[in-house]
């Protein structure tokens, strides 16, 4: 039996304890600690934003200057059926956006720590004993920046090709497992004793598929994305609709500025969902 996750939590925590535990990097971090970016996220309620298609409605793709056309993305993850390599805090991802050809696909490995109290630096220092640090050039640290939570990342994406499929297609089980191996990074590969990641990637069982459409458009001088992903229901008859706003944001000052702007906006327009969680707990929770 695959091992379940926690629902996707709705939190109820106040403004106040929000703005009073999540703190950014102080400027004397001990030298070598990885720098990261900020990715901000805030979820909108699908039942307000989403018509009967589960499209954005034009209310809010001309709010933030939005085309009506999508850009469509296909995932899917690999772990065992008890979820060793997320136990571990690591993610394998296989993405297909629209605008690759039939063959291409991208690979992603990650590394999640979780930030305590808004204590960033404190994950820095973790992944630093890692080896996440400053001198880490195939790793991406990023803070990912939700409602009530905050989590360090460091991704290494890297393309692949395999013929044989068409459209949004995402590669067969075998070839997920195949790609997986093949392009396998040493800090996972080395993550414990023995063969360890390399035999659960071998034998993974396939997370999803899980489509999403994207739209791109402009909030307060910054791109924005806003994303609708069909998930799964956790009765597995249907389908749920998250739609999460983002922006990506080099300084810890500027995202926290705009991360409250985009949030004042949406609850102004009465967008807002105070929910927080990760896709990809949901993902491997339902598939």
């Amino acid at each position: 039996m695959k091992k379940k996750l926690g629902l996707f939590a709705i939190a109820t925590l106040g403004a106040s304890l929000l703005t009073s535990s999540l703190t950014g990097i102080t400027p004397a971090h001990a030298a070598g600690l990885a720098v990261p970016d900020y990715e901000v996220k805030w979820y909108l309620d699908p039942a307000v934003v989403l018509n009967s298609d589960h499209k954005l409605k034009s209310s809010v793709l001309d709010e933030f200057d939005m085309p009506s056309t999508v850009e469509k993305m296909n995932v899917q993850y690999l772990d065992s059926d008890d979820l060793e390599l997320n136990d571990e805090g690591w993610n394998v991802r296989i993405r297909k956006m629209e605008e690759f050809s039939d063959k291409e696909f991208e690979l992603t490995y990650k590394k999640r720590y979780p930030i305590v109290n808004g204590d960033i630096e404190a994950a820095l220092e973790a992944a630093e004993e890692d080896g996440f640090d400053a001198d880490e050039e195939d790793y991406k640290p990023q803070v990912e920046w939700g409602y009530s939570s905050q989590t360090l990342s460091f991704s290494n994406k890297k393309d692949v090709t395999k013929k044989g499929y068409d459209g949004m297609e995402l590669p067969s089980k075998g070839d997920s497992r195949d790609m997986a191996v093949d392009k396998l990074p040493g800090k996972l590969e080395n993550w414990k004793p023995g063969d360890w990641a390399e035999d659960i990637l071998d034998d993974a069982h396939i997370y999803g598929p899980v489509e999403a459409k994207r739209s791109i458009g402009e909030w307060d001088g910054e791109e924005l994305y806003i994303e609708v992903w069909q998930i799964r229901s956790a009765s597995g008859t249907g389908y749920d609709y998250l739609v999460e706003a983002s922006m990506k944001i080099d300084d810890y000052a500027t995202a926290s500025a705009k991360r409250t702007s985009l949030k004042n906006k949406l609850v102004a327009k009465g967008w807002f969902l105070p929910a927080d969680g990760l896709k990809t707990a949901l993902i491997l929770d339902r598939y």
